[in-house]
């Protein structure tokens, strides 16, 4: 019997998409600061965090190409492994999803545009915490299109913009929903 199905497992531990770390001092640590909310539950005799996934917004920042009938659309590298990416962040209380998606496109990137309010779709992906936790989190988009590009934001210097057609963009992420997002867009 699949342990997830069993009605005796704790039911904060029957969905797969939930993170499971072996625990030690480090990671109790960083789990008990960096994660919430955070559960521990016996796996045999090793005790492990479950950690929910966590949701963040991003924006997918896109203009018109020169070309007519053709999009683009801007990637940002990541901080710490320099990855393409969509700038995202955290929910910050009193703020809509579509608002902190365009703040953070602002702050990454430098971005001012309309973002639209309806979501494009959502992602998962395993963001690396500090102290090396890795927590599962869920990204809602919002599309957002490029009005300007201001010169000077919160992050710059350290991260790169590149444009790339929706193919392109969908070649230099590694998230496969975020690829395959990025892939069908058209504008």
């Amino acid at each position: 019997m699949d342990r997830f199905a069993d009605p005796g497992y704790p039911r904060f531990l029957r969905h797969e998409r939930d993170l499971t770390v072996p625990v030690s001092r480090t990671t109790a640590r960083s789990a008990f600061f960096l994660a919430r909310p955070l559960r521990t539950a016996l796996n045999g005799a090793q005790e492990i965090f479950v950690l929910p996934p966590r949701l963040q917004f991003a924006a997918l920042c896109w203009r018109r190409a020169a070309r007519e009938g053709t999009c683009e659309i801007l990637l940002i590298t990541s901080r710490g492994t320099g990855r393409w990416v969509v700038p995202k962040g955290w929910p910050m209380k009193g703020a809509e999803a579509a608002a902190i998606a365009a703040m953070e496109a602002h702050e990454e990137a430098g971005v001012r545009g309309r973002v639209e309010q309806a979501p494009l779709g959502t992602f998962t992906y395993a963001k690396e915490m500090r102290g090396g936790l890795k927590v599962g989190c869920t990204v809602q988009v919002h599309a957002l299109e490029v009005e300007g590009l201001d010169e000077d934001f919160r992050e710059r210097g350290q991260r790169r913009l590149a444009w790339f057609s929706p193919a392109e963009a969908a070649e230099r992420v590694d998230e496969p929903g975020l690829k395959a997002m990025l892939g069908g867009f058209r504008r």
